[in-house]
């Protein structure tokens, strides 16, 4: 038996739960949860943002523990290997996509937390192929948050070719946003962060940005105009795209990561007069997460992150809700 929290309705507190998996499938691995991170996507799933939430729904897809059964046709992994696990649980392995290596974009990938119970739980199961195993430098305790929000941000750098020299900027200094600041950093990139928050301006200077600029401010929006090959968009609230549009550099590319549900406003003549492109990403492929984890390891990136114990996962919930959490939550035995 799996003992876990669940919410058995929208929006409803987590509660014990228990539940019997079955029998271990030949291509899946078993995982101890040590630690697991709390993403806004759990929240999103807990209150049925999306409308695919099936209840009752145990969160959590941004594991970090090790392997305490495997499959009988797994060879990948071994039994108290340290490994991690994201958004994605299982992939079909046989469409172009997966065959490509682009497995992220699987039209039958299965959600961790979609469909399937999660990582609030002292186990959890999973296709060998979505599993990744831990690089010994990595700090297991911060290790979750890469698997959903680090590869989120890093995957756009491997994506789009960008080099050491470009400029780039990030927009939001939250749970995704002080991760892509300290890859750009570490990437060679001249690092800008787009905040509205005067703390948050020395925050994301400690953590990577070379330059920061006021989004609140349309004096100092406009006279970044034509600097960036890329700006990342981490939030998930409508913003004057326009604006952000016409700081991009010909051939620029302002590309989204956070879920805004509100469709985007835009201009076509900027767009077409500067070759800009408008782009979005989810998470990353197993191959690229195993990338981000070993450039993670070699330049002692980690998220920043504030502890609970699974029993207060309720009193995590709240402090993910109320905005104010610097920068993941993460729950540890």
């Amino acid at each position: 038996m799996i003992n876990a929290y669940a919410t058995f309705e929208p929006g409803g507190e987590l509660k014990p739960f228990e539940y019997d998996p079955g029998r271990l499938g030949k291509n899946d691995v078993e995982i101890d949860v040590e630690h697991c991170g709390i993403c806004h996507s759990d929240l999103d799933m807990l209150n049925n943002e999306w409308g695919m939430s099936q209840f009752p729904l145990v969160p959590g897809h941004e594991v970090a523990g090790k392997i305490s059964k495997v499959g009988t046709d797994v060879a990948s992994l071994q039994v108290g290997q340290r490994v991690g696990l994201g958004w994605h649980s299982g992939y079909c392995m046989t469409c172009p996509t997966c065959l490509e290596g682009d497995h992220n974009m699987c039209a039958t990938a299965e959600g961790t937390i979609v469909g399937r119970h999660g990582g609030f739980a002292d186990k959890v199961r999973a296709q060998a192929a979505s599993v990744v195993a831990l690089p010994d430098e990595i700090d297991i305790r911060s290790a979750g948050p890469l698997f959903c929000g680090g590869i989120t941000v890093f995957n756009p750098l491997i994506q789009f070719d960008i080099k050491p020299t470009a400029k780039v900027g990030v927009i939001g200094i939250g749970g995704l946003g002080h991760i892509a600041l300290q890859f750009m950093n570490a990437w060679g990139c001249e690092v800008t962060a787009f905040t509205s928050s005067e703390a948050k301006k020395t925050e994301a200077l400690k953590l990577g940005a070379h330059h920061t600029i006021n989004s609140r401010s349309p004096e100092e929006l406009e006279a970044a105009a034509g600097k960036f090959d890329l700006i990342l968009s981490t939030v998930n609230v409508k913003l004057d795209w326009n604006a952000y549009v016409s700081t991009l550099r010909p051939r620029g590319r302002l590309h989204l990561v956070g879920a805004t549900l509100e469709p985007l406003d835009l201009g076509v003549f900027p767009l077409i007069m500067g070759q800009r492109s408008i782009s979005g990403s989810p998470v990353g492929s197993p191959a690229n997460i195993a990338r981000m984890l070993e450039f993670a390891a070699h330049h002692d990136i980690k998220p920043v992150i504030e502890t609970y114990r699974f029993d207060q996962v309720n009193e995590a919930m709240a402090r993910l809700r109320s905005g104010q959490a610097r920068y993941r939550i993460v729950l540890s035995r």
